[in-house]
This record gives structure tokens, C-alpha cells and sequence, in this order.
């Protein structure tokens, strides 16, 4: 549905000199699929979306929609923001405070080409007020609506219009924690019932987890990886993106050699076996990434590989868990464990880490 192909895009900046924001940059949506650009400040998302809202006009590269040319720089092509008729929602909602909701929202239909009657405009305002919960609301003022309100006022706004695709900036990043945890249920249930194609920027990792059918993870104008939730998160291609997204524990290591499907390396807290993306060869230097909840704690020793004896160097309880510092020869690991794990500060403990999670990556 939609085809991003070697988008790039530079910015001059005050001395005059060409800044990459974005390049290379390359991904498909299917029709009907919330697609995310995760990434920090200045990784060349908001770029990427800017550039397939027409905001911005790349270097080189192609967009396509629904099939048709978009942008493109080898044909010479770039059509105006205001003809590509996408939604997009900012991560200020821009909503106008003199008028209702209703106004508000029945705006783009009636500034734009072409006119629409006024049942029409009735007809469709009422039902898109309808799918985000609004109706019972579209005679107030818009200034007297809550934050998560005004949110979803500006989502009706954008999907007035009954655009190809919906192109989202950061739309929760202005809501209190509580109030966007809340929100991720909303726009997930508005994604997958309205069924729009869907292209969505934010630096919360949480967010893009709870929110996405795939995830691109974007640094320093690049795409790093691109993949499902669940195949970014246990399994990252690289250093970058293991530590971005989530928390995790790095060891440095050795390869020793292979075993079937795992490998054996020498690491700063002993002999592991692990999982790699990559083909490894004996005395390659590499990175292990485990994540805190596959470091599993013990106050016996278990049979098994990579089993461990540390001692508890610190805990912190969280409520729904504990996380646990544990000291194995001079290295801290982070594990995270049930609050009925009670193993005292100062007290021995084992750790098992499970061999399928833990994933060997080259060194950067």
C-alpha cells in the first residue's frame, strides 16, 4: 500500500553545511497495518514522515501510495501535501478553540476540493465522531475537552477526510503516563477496527511494542532493523538496537565454536552457549544481549546449561516484580523476578540464563 525506496533527505544548516537526515531509507506497508519509525531525537523519523506527508521534499528516492507515484526523483515527480489527501495528526493537536467539536472536525471537508454538500458533511462527521467516542460531545466547545479528548478530536479530524493512510508524529507524547497508557488501547482498537493503513513516529519503545504490527528502529538517519514487535525485542540485529528498545545486560565474549543450532563463547562471567543472527567463526569477538526477565533466579542450582552461582548485590520491589542486581565474579547482571523470590542482599543465588535468548551480536 505504501513504498518507501532510497528516501533521502538533507537539511543545511547556519553554517551552510548538508546534514543526512535521513538515508537510504526503504520500507513497505500493507494495506490495513500500523507500521512504526521508532527512534531517538534526531534519528531521522519525523523526517521520514514529513517527507511522505509532502512537508518535506528528499534529495532522491520514491514514495508510492495505493500505486501511485508520490515523490519520486528519478521521474521528476512530487506532488503537493495538499493533493496527496493523507491524514496526519501533530504532536500538538492544532485544534482551532473558537469552534465545537463538531466544527473542528467538519473543517477539511469544507475548505476542501471538492465541496461537499452539507448532509454529506453531516453524515460523515457524525459517523467518524461516532468510532472515536466523541458524538455525545460534538456541540461542546473544544477548548472544555481533556487532553485525551482533544486527542482523539484531532485523530476525527484527519480521518474526516477518509484518507489512504494515516500519518501519526508523536500524538501522545503531550498526555500524562497514566493517560497515555490508556490511549495505546484507544488507537490500537481505532487502528484494527476503521482498518487504516497506518504509519506511526515515536521515541517510546512501549509505545511502538504495544502499538505495531512491524517496527522499524531508525539511528542517525538509517533504518537499523525492521521486523515484528516480538522479532525486534528477542531478536536485534545489532547493539543499537538490543539497548534501545528495552533494558538489557552486555557481556563481552569470545567465540569458542559451534554446537548444532548455539554457539559456545568465553564470556567475562564463563563459558555460555547462545543464539546468533549471524555466522560466527572461532575468536570473533561479540556482544551477548540477555534481557533481565531470561536471567532466571534460584535459591537452588538447576541442571541445565549456563547456570550460574552469584550473590545478591542489590534489589529494588517494584510491586508486580522485583529487580535484582546479582554479582557474578566482577560483573553486575540486571534480573528481573516474582516478588516471591525473598533472597536476601549479601546472600548467594543462582542464575540460569536461558541459551535461546541469548543472543550473540558482533561487536560494533
Amino acid at each position: 500500500m505504501l513504498t518507501v525506496r532510497g528516501l533521502c533527505t538533507e537539511y543545511i544548516d547556519e553554517r551552510g553545511e548538508s546534514i543526512r537526515a535521513a538515508h537510504e531509507v526503504s520500507f513497505e506497508v500493507p494495506q490495513g497495518k500500523l507500521f512504526t519509525l521508532l527512534g531517538p531525537s534526531g534519528c531521522g523519523k519525523t523526517t521520514t514522515l514529513r517527507s511522505i506527508a509532502g512537508l518535506e521534499r528528499p534529495r532522491s528516492g520514491e514514495i508510492t501510495v495505493e500505486g501511485t507515484v508520490i515523490y519520486s526523483s528519478e521521474r521528476n515527480v512530487f506532488i503537493p501535501p495538499n493533493r496527496r489527501r493523507l491524514g496526519m495528526v501533530f504532536q500538538s493537536y492544532a485544534i482551532w478553540p473558537h469552534m465545537t467539536v463538531f466544527q473542528n472536525a467538519a473543517f477539511p471537508l469544507q475548505v476542501g476540493k471538492p465541496r461537499n454538500s452539507r448532509k454529506t458533511i453531516e453524515e460523515r462527521v457524525r459517523r467518524v465522531l461516532k468510532v472515536v467516542a466523541l458524538e455525545d460531545m460534538a456541540e461542546r466547545e473544544a477548548t472544555k475537552l481533556s487532553g485525551g479528548q482533544q486527542q482523539r478530536l484531532a485523530l476525527a479530524r484527519a480521518l474526516v477526510m477518509e484518507p489512504p493512510l494515516l500519518l501519526l508524529d508523536e500524538p501522545l507524547s503531550n498526555l500524562d503516563a497514566k493517560l497515555r497508557e490508556r490511549m495505546r488501547f484507544e488507537l490500537k482498537r481505532l487502528q484494527r477496527d476503521i482498518g487504516i493503513t497506518t504509519v506511526y513516529v515515536t521515541h517510546d519503545q512501549s509505545e511502538a511494542l504495544a502499538l505495531s504490527h512491524s517496527i522499524a528502529v531508525m539511528n542517525k538517519g538509517q533504518i537499523q532493523q525492521t521486523g515484528s514487535p516480538r522479532e525486534i525485542y528477542e531478536r536485534p540485529g545489532s547493539q543499537f538496537v538490543a539497548d534501545f528498545i528495552g533494558s538489557t545486560n552486555f557481556l563481552h565474549a569470545t567465540v569458542i565454536g559451534r554446537e548444532g543450532d548455539l554457539y559456545r563463547v568465553r564470556s567475562e562471567i564463563g563459558d555460555l552457549k547462545v543464539r546468533a543472527g549471524d555466522e560466527l567463526d572461532p575468536g570473533m569477538p561479540v556482544v551477548v544481549s540477555v534481557r533481565p526477565e531470561d536471567l532466571r533466579l534460584s535459591e537452588q542450582a538447576t541442571r541445565g546449561d549456563n547456570v550460574l552461582q552469584g550473590t545478591v548485590h542489590t534489589k529494588v520491589f517494584l510491586g508486580e516484580s522485583v529487580d535484582f542486581e546479582v554479582k557474578v565474579g566482577e560483573r553486575v547482571l540486571l534480573s528481573r523476578a516474582h516478588p516471591s523470590l525473598g533472597t536476601r542482599v549479601g546472600h548467594p543465588i543462582y542464575l540460569s540464563l536461558d541459551a535461546e535468548k541469548c543472543i550473540a551480536l558482533r561487536e560494533a
